[in-house]
């Protein structure tokens, strides 16, 4: 049977695309492609990918009417969010840790909440 193997992409509405495909690329890394996308691509971009589904009530996207929330896999939670934080960048203080990783949360400049997700390495 065919079938999905994976997310091909994200895409969200934005008042400003450009500025806010920069701002992705300044602060979370993600490379910018020919004509304003952004795009993982290569080995370092390989590991599990989530789609699940939340309750229409769900307040783990924050607050406001948000309708979806993006999660990037990272190499250094602890760095990354100092980086940050010097930044200026909105950075929600709570934190949880699983047997699967650590998560934290950050908004963009268009309000958006961003999850930020660094899986616990598997055995070498």
């Amino acid at each position: 049977m065919a079938k999905a193997v994976g997310v091909g992409g994200v895409f969200l509405k934005a008042a400003d695309p450009e500025m806010l495909a920069k701002w992705y690329a300044k602060h979370l890394g993600i490379p910018e492609q020919e004509g304003g996308s952004l795009a993982f691509d290569g080995p370092e971009s390989a590991g599990m990918t989530v789609f699940a589904h939340f309750p229409l009530e769900t307040e783990y996207f924050g607050e406001g009417g948000q309708q979806a929330m993006v999660n990037f896999r990272v190499d250094d939670l602890d760095a990354l969010l100092a980086q940050l934080a010097e930044a200026g960048v909105r950075i929600d203080p709570e934190r949880e840790d699983f047997p699967y990783g650590r998560f934290a949360w950050i908004w963009d400049p268009e309000g958006n909440r961003i999850e930020l997700w660094q899986p616990t390495q598997g055995p070498s």
